[in-house]
């Protein structure tokens, strides 16, 4: 935004008229932006406008565009116009179906809404049926188990101590199975009708069959956020992760928050009211349900948020914008907040952070360096088993040819021996042509010599002669002395 491409430069000074130094421009070119404008004139020199007059005049422009392009349908500015809104769509949702983080944000959404219907079901149940046994109320605690056992006992004159061992086998515990029977036996409550208590049993099994389903949506959940976010799981935990993720509206944004920012998420009531009233700001926000702030002392809480919220704002980046799917960062930050627990607590030194990422990426690369080795005796395995199909193939192929008549034999042997005649007949005359070439290389071999030796002469004789004329000038020269 607010960049000037070349290829606008080069259509502005294609299509307008030059501006020579020195004079004013009688033409102003009208830009809907400012800050394009104003860039077009640092760059270029073109004069630009840009306010209300321009854009109404832009704005017609886009309307009547197909009436200025005489190629131009409105047809093909629907497609145009549709296409850009699918490519800006396609680029906000990422297609890599394992790291949807949308999936995690309905996940813990639903989860949220069943922990209350849920609980208000199993409230609803225990009033119900509290009125023909109120005993069990005080006998069993858990809404999942009361409801099993509503739904088991449905009339309480019908149990007798022939059920103790089933009810045993529902609640885990024969002395408590022997109390309910001693309570159905002396219990306050009021008969109920069949059809009221067919109701209350039907009730009872859909209250069941929620928190069924809430058990299977929370392990969804957590193979959803160990394939999101697994650094961040393994630091803080599913539901406190998948809070983050949800709040901030997706893994991506949960990476650019602060540390800061992320300590405090979920707090924003509280934060905004202390800026108002100018009292305490929030210590922690959502990141209050970890176990690491609940483990530390009231003196430290804050201490120790403030060091979760930096662990994991690094694990979300790393989550966010890392190739590789592992959880070594993830464990290492968690031995890293354990041991900042144990210095607030105790005063162990904690180890440095470079010396903890070091050993982290070390790790991480002895366990590709594994895997990459493990895939190659994979495939050793499958080509020892080809090859083994190979020989086996080869064993029958040789069986079969042991049982072959004996005339396919004989025809073999017939089509060897004339291959062996051809052979020798184009053989004979390769052999005549070499004796010819060794011959003649014989006969040259001499001639070769006897040009050699003439020319060794003549190169000698002139040699001689220039040796004598010097002799006789000496001699000339010693008879004049």
């Amino acid at each position: 935004p607010g960049i000037m491409t070349d290829e606008l430069r080069n259509f502005l000074e294609l299509n307008l008229p030059k501006v020579k130094e020195g004079k004013k421009a009688k033409f102003r070119v009208g830009v809907m932006e400012p800050k394009v404008g104003s860039h077009i004139t640092e760059a270029t020199g073109i004069p630009c406008e840009s306010n209300d007059y321009v854009q109404e005049l832009l704005r017609a422009v886009r309307l009547h565009l197909d009436q200025f392009i005489d190629q131009l349908k409105p047809s093909d500015l629907e497609k145009a116009q549709l296409g850009l809104g699918h490519s800006y769509s396609r680029a906000k949702v990422k297609f890599n179906v394992n790291r949807v983080d949308n999936m995690v944000i309905q996940a813990i959404f639903l989860l949220d809404t069943l922990d209350k219907d849920v609980n208000s079901f199993s409230m609803r149940v225990r009033e119900w049926y509290g009125w023909h046994f109120p005993e069990l109320v005080k006998i069993v605690n858990d809404n999942y188990l009361y409801a099993k056992l509503a739904k088991f006992v449905v009339n309480k004159s019908d149990l007798s101590e022939k059920d103790i061992p089933a009810l045993a086998d529902l609640i885990g515990d024969e002395d408590k199975a022997k109390e309910i029977v001693e309570a159905a036996k002396a219990s306050m409550g009021q008969d109920l009708s069949p059809v009221d208590l067919i109701n209350v049993q039907q009730f009872a099994q859909r209250v069941m069959n929620l928190s069924e389903y809430r058990k299977n949506l929370y392990e969804y959940l957590v193979t959803k956020m160990n394939d999101i976010a697994p650094n961040l799981t393994s630091l803080i935990g599913e539901m406190v992760g998948a809070r983050l993720i949800s709040h901030a509206g997706s893994l991506s944004n949960l990476a650019k928050c602060p540390a800061s920012t992320l300590q405090i998420l979920g707090a924003e009531k509280a934060l905004f009211r202390a800026l108002k009233t100018r009292g305490n700001t929030p210590k922690y926000g959502l990141i209050f349900h970890s176990s690491f702030i609940g483990r530390a002392s009231t003196k430290n809480k804050g201490r120790m948020a403030r060091y979760l919220a930096n662990k994991c704002s690094i694990a979300s980046r790393i989550d966010c914008y890392s190739d590789m799917s592992s959880s070594i960062f993830g464990e290492k930050l968690r031995e890293q907040v354990e041991e900042r627990l144990d210095f607030y607590d105790k005063g162990v030194a904690p180890r440095k952070n470079l010396d903890v990422m070091k050993a982290a990426i070390e790790e991480g690369m002895t366990n590709t360096v594994s895997e990459e080795d493990k895939e190659k005796e994979n495939g050793d395995t499958t080509a020892k088993k080809s090859k083994k199909k190979k020989s086996k193939s080869e064993a029958d192929g040789d069986a079969m040819d042991l049982d072959k008549p004996a005339n396919t034999a004989a025809a073999e042997e017939g089509t060897e021996k004339k291959k062996k005649k051809k052979k020798h007949k184009l053989e004979e005359p390769q052999d005549q042509e070499m004796a010819a070439n060794v011959n003649g290389e014989q006969d040259e071999t001499p001639k070769k010599k006897k040009k050699k030796n003439r020319d060794a002469a003549e190169s000698v004789e002139p040699k001689t002669a220039t040796e004598g004329k010097k002799k006789k000038k000496k001699s000339k020269t010693e008879a004049d002395d």
